[in-house]
């Protein structure tokens, strides 16, 4: 799917809750985008696949560990995939299999026929093993937030790499060459 011509490429990043996973790699995704000179393209924002988490902020520990390599934390409020609201995006990015698969519920109930096209976060990480050889949940972003706080460095490494995957994947889809990179 593509954007339409008079928007920019809408990607919407999803884990359970909204407070660890997926604002991580929103914030992060955005500052890479930004630094391939890709932030006027291409917008992005995360939700969860459930409202346990509704109205509340980034994890604290998810907030240091961003804020400790660098990147802006910005004003965060979890909320769930509304009805519909895949529509509004062209790239839905789960974070596990499970989120996955209810996203893909999701708009099957929605029967919206402009959904976003639903991937794991994971299939544009270099280091992930290979969808075809790869168990159900090999492809999943480890959830940092049962664990200790070194968890949420574990998780911020791997959605920096599927981040930077991400961006070459976007760059391409979007027509744009590698000549045009920032920084």
């Amino acid at each position: 799917m593509t954007a339409p011509a008079d928007r920019p490429f809408r990607v919407l990043v999803v884990c359970t809750g909204n407070i660890c996973r997926s604002p991580m790699g929103e914030v992060v995704l955005r500052e890479r985008l930004a630094a391939a000179g890709l932030a006027e393209a291409v917008e992005v924002a995360s939700a969860g696949i459930s409202d346990e988490e509704h109205g509340n902020p980034i994890d604290r520990r998810a907030r240091a560990v961003l804020a400790e390599h660098g990147y802006p934390v910005p004003h965060h409020r979890a909320h769930q995939v509304a009805a519909h609201e895949l529509g509004e995006y062209d790239l839905a990015l789960a974070m596990t299999n499970q989120q996955a698969r209810a996203l893909r519920l999701r708009a099957e109930r929605d029967a919206d026929p402009r959904t976003a096209e639903v991937r794991l976060w994971r299939e544009f990480d270099d280091t992930a093993p290979d969808r075809a050889t790869a168990g159900e949940y090999d492809l999943d972003v480890p959830d940092p937030w049962y664990g200790e706080h070194d968890g949420f460095y574990d998780t911020l490494a791997v959605v920096e790499r599927g981040a930077d995957g991400l961006v070459a994947h976007l760059r391409e889809r979007l027509g744009q060459p590698a000549e045009q990179l920032r920084g």
